[in-house]
């Protein structure tokens, strides 16, 4: 089945039909009516995903997915057009230039927590670069998967852009197939085995993983603001965000006045209840549910703690005082946990960054431009917000991404 489906995508795309840029303008075009003439489904399977409503659906994966297929038909023809190149006396008379042509048949492999925009915005480079693609949506995401295996052969062309659901097996089986590129976006786990698969073809591929995302709180700062940022960052689609805050530093000194301001924030956002809030999501599923729930074990929550199955709702929950070594700090929380570990400033904070992997982001915020200058020199990080978090991944002209290796 996998292989029919990669035959067929790259027959379609040996017969030339995604080199005309015109093509590629009216599947742009396709892909942004889809997402203007559903966007109601959308927000609906998103709804029944992860309970988002219908305001961070647009904010946080509509908007990104129609500004990206905007800068690609508003860019396309520059970025196809032939780079001429420095010349030497050798060849000053000679014509030398760089043609950027179509790669080949791509894999897309989406994920839950983003199920439109993780998997939409690569397919709209995939497009662009006049590639053919094979999506396949996270089978977590059910709601969302389904409805985009509807949608997308009603509007981009059949061959070249296939859907394909399933699970493990059925990914596992897509990543024995050789592909010209494989975008995935998940856990580091199954990240190490996307690239061991695509090892066996020297197949390139792109990861993008998330980690542990440090947020260092200065005591010259305005900690309330800070504490209003970063409670939205943290507790935004449930804390299942890879750039979310993962976890916070701070001076003991701050970190009573840290709890006081997130708790007043979180009654403004989600209101003395945030399991009845409209704007407060779920966990995507029982097997996270339950793993987030054991990261807590041993801890009594000085905010939130309350969990029910049945809805696979865990509330708001920040846990102080954290040893650096304890279990959760061990892995990439996602979810709504949020740990403070207390360090003596910000040599030790650091330190503490330092000494373990580096992270997809960082968040440093301090009234003192010495402090970040020096938290910035001193890390290393694949993207850095000061004084506010995730608005990084807002800019389009910015890289998005871990470290480079």
């Amino acid at each position: 089945m996998e292989w029919e489906v990669l035959q067929r995508t790259r027959e379609a795309f040996v017969s030339g039909r995604t080199r005309p840029l015109e093509f590629r303008l009216q599947q742009l075009r396709a892909l942004k009516r889809m997402m203007t003439e559903r966007e109601v489904e959308i927000t609906t399977a998103l709804k029944q995903d992860i309970n988002r409503s219908q305001y961070d659906a647009s904010l946080l994966e509509l908007i990104g997915i129609e500004n990206e297929i905007n800068l690609a038909l508003g860019n396309l023809k520059e970025w196809a057009a032939p780079r001429l190149v420095e010349k030497n006396l050798l060849t000053i008379s000679d014509e030398a230039y760089i043609q950027s042509e179509p790669l080949g048949v791509v894999l897309i492999i989406g994920a839950w927590n983003y199920p439109w925009a993780v998997t939409l915005i690569p397919l709209v480079g995939a497009i662009a670069a006049g590639n053919g693609a094979v999506v396949k949506p996270s089978e977590m995401s059910g709601y969302s998967s389904l409805l985009l295996e509807t949608l997308l052969p009603l509007y981009l062309d059949k061959d070249l852009y296939p859907v394909v659901m399933g699970g493990v097996p059925e990914t596992q089986e897509l990543l024995k197939q050789k592909f010209d590129h494989i975008f995935y976006t998940g856990s580091s786990l199954v990240g190490k085995l996307v690239m061991g698969a695509a090892a066996r073809h020297l197949t390139p591929v792109t990861l993008e993983l998330g980690g542990k995302s440090p947020c260092y709180i200065d005591k010259n700062c305005d900690i309330s603001v800070a504490c209003r940022r970063i409670t939205w960052g943290k507790f935004v689609n449930c804390g299942q965000t890879c750039i979310a805050p993962d976890y916070i530093l701070c001076e003991p000194c701050v970190q009573g006045y840290v709890v006081e301001c997130i708790r007043q924030t979180l009654l403004e956002f989600y209101g003395p209840d945030p399991k009845s809030s409209p704007d407060y999501g779920r966990i995507i599923n029982q097997t996270h549910f339950n793993r987030i729930v054991g990261l807590m074990e041993g801890y009594a929550p000085v905010l939130g703690g309350q969990c029910d199955a049945s809805q696979r709702y865990i509330a708001p929950t920040i846990l102080k005082d954290v040893p650096p070594h304890s279990k959760v700090m061990q892995e990439e929380i996602f979810g709504p946990l949020l740990p403070i570990v207390t360090v003596s400033g910000l040599d030790e904070a650091i330190h503490f960054i330092n000494d373990r992997e580096k992270p997809l982001a960082l968040y440093i915020f301090s009234s003192d431009k010495k402090v970040t200058k020096k938290m910035i020199e001193e890390t290393t990080s694949g993207g850095v917000t000061v004084n506010d978090v995730m608005m990084h991944y807002t800019l389009i002209s910015l890289p998005f991404g871990g470290v480079v290796v």
